[in-house]
């Protein structure tokens, strides 16, 4: 009987080990995402990857292609899908939310919660936008775009933090 005790404690040990480890490891991952989350912030180079569009008057709607938002020191690296109303466009129908440009007016804060709100001025070739994200500790973000021609619109998405970008 003391054998099969024994082995049964050795047993039950190892799991409850094994689980302290898994919980560690996803602790340490969490961890690690929120401090390359925040350089990203910090240093201003981040892109977020979209995969979801909320029109101001609308549906949302999923998207699949690779949409993005790149900030880059200075400058915006925009190629983001628009659904929306248009008050003034030029001929043939402008850019939409596809550009690139440098940034004006950037600012950045953290809130209680660690969350980043950056807020940043951008002209593009046929209209101004204003921009205003929301970057949480777990990589998912928010971009909310308020531009002088176009209706608003929200996107929703994930910080890439893959190596080398």
């Amino acid at each position: 009987m003391k054998k099969k005790q024994l082995l049964f404690v050795l047993v039950v040990g190892l799991v409850v080990l094994g689980g302290c480890a898994t919980t560690q490891s996803g602790k340490e991952s969490k961890e690690l995402t929120e401090t390359r989350v925040k350089e990203s912030v910090d240093n201003r180079a981040f892109r977020i990857s979209v995969d979801r569009v909320v029109p101001m008057s609308g549906r949302s709607r999923n998207v699949t292609s690779n949409y993005s938002l790149t900030v880059r020191n200075d400058s915006v690296f925009s190629y983001l899908p628009y659904f929306g109303q248009a008050y003034s466009l030029p001929y043939g129908g402008g850019v939409g939310m596809t550009f690139d440009a440098p940034l004006t007016e950037y600012n950045q804060r953290y809130d209680k919660k660690n969350n980043a709100e950056i807020t940043f001025r951008t002209r593009s070739a046929d209209d101004t936008h204003t921009f205003r994200i929301q970057i949480y500790p777990n990589a998912s973000a928010t971009i909310q775009v308020t531009s002088i021609n176009r209706q608003g619109i929200t996107y929703y998405g994930t910080v890439d933090l893959k190596e080398g970008e």
